[in-house]
């Protein structure tokens, strides 16, 4: 029996080299989005498959898939992954609705004649802060990812979460107008090269958040649907007029203005001097050049000065 066990550990440090570089694979993903970490393997393969966050037991798959499990059902320790783990027929691990909470390291265990192991290290990352856009209505808009895009990419551009324009490999699509609400007819530019989208002869309606997720598999990385870009745009309704004729509209007014101004100082002016005139006219109403107006008023005043000495006798 000791012969036994000694053999079987021979065995299994010699048929198992361990975990190697190429034996880790980056994953990256949005929160709340999906991610699925790949055995590989075929379905027809009869193997046992465990999975491990951060040495844990979350999910465990046997060769004839009588025997399943996942977060809870595999570990009482799980329970911050309950109802977000899925199993494939091929073993592939499934985490729906990512968290922040769900980045650290996932072990691959495969049992077939030999053990190994795959490391998969999980980050995931929150909403980037968008990118504040504006233009002014009627011109050309170009939005683009912060990085040089790779061959493999799967560049998906959204407008409002409406998908809207893709790049897979060297193939690039617009979306079709009833897609896009004919929103976007003939007015969509998509660079393959850089993955850059340009909004020609952009409208009032174009205004809101653009998107850009990008998705990758290789050996290497896992890049499940990442936001990578966010833009607002705001754009700007267009007056039709250009600066010239807006500055010339401004001179305009300011010369109504002070003719207006001007015209009121010289109406004040008049209406001054009418009422002084009339003040004048009628503290003096005797007619210098009437005599008879003389003789009346001279007779008014004998009476008054008759008057008064009587009343003194």
């Amino acid at each position: 029996m000791r012969f036994r066990i000694i053999l079987v550990s021979v065995l299994l440090f010699v048929l198992d080299p361990g975990i190697s570089a190429d034996d880790i694979v980056r994953v990256s993903v949005t929160e709340g989005d999906s991610v699925t970490l790949y055995t590989y393997v075929h379905k027809y393969q009869q193997e046992e498959i465990k999975w491990y966050f951060n040495k844990t037991r979350i999910a465990e798959i046997n060769g004839d898939h009588s025997d399943n499990c996942t977060d809870v059902q595999c570990n009482e320790g799980t329970e911050s992954f309950k109802d977000r783990l899925k199993l494939d027929q091929t073993g592939s691990l499934t985490i729906m609705n990512t968290r922040n909470t769900d980045s650290g390291e996932y072990k691959l265990q495969r049992f077939n004649r030999i053990i190994s192991e795959k490391i998969y290290n999980v980050t995931v990352h929150g909403f980037p802060e968008p990118d504040k856009k504006s233009v002014k209505e009627g011109e050309s808009l170009t939005l683009g990812p912060d990085e040089i895009r790779n061959p493999n990419d799967e560049m998906r551009w959204y407008f409002n979460d409406i998908p809207i324009a893709e790049i897979t490999g060297d193939q690039s699509k617009i979306c079709e107008d009833d897609q896009c609400d004919e929103r976007f007819r003939d007015r969509l530019k998509l660079d393959n090269q850089t993955g850059s989208l340009t909004i020609m002869n952009t409208r009032n309606t174009d205004s809101g958040e653009y998107t850009l997720k990008i998705s990758s598999i290789s050996p290497r990385h896992i890049n499940s649907g990442m936001i990578k870009n966010r833009f607002r745009v705001t754009v700007i309704p267009d007056s039709g007029l250009s600066s010239g004729a807006v500055a010339g509209i401004v001179v305009g007014v300011l010369a109504v203005l002070l003719v207006a101004a001007a015209a009121a100082v010289i109406i004040y002016r008049k209406c001054q001097a009418s009422g002084e005139d009339g003040r004048t006219q009628r503290s003096d109403p005797v007619d210098q050049d009437d005599p008879s107006s003389i003789r009346m008023m001279t007779r008014t005043v004998k009476r008054q000065r008759t008057g008064k000495k009587t009343g003194q006798g």
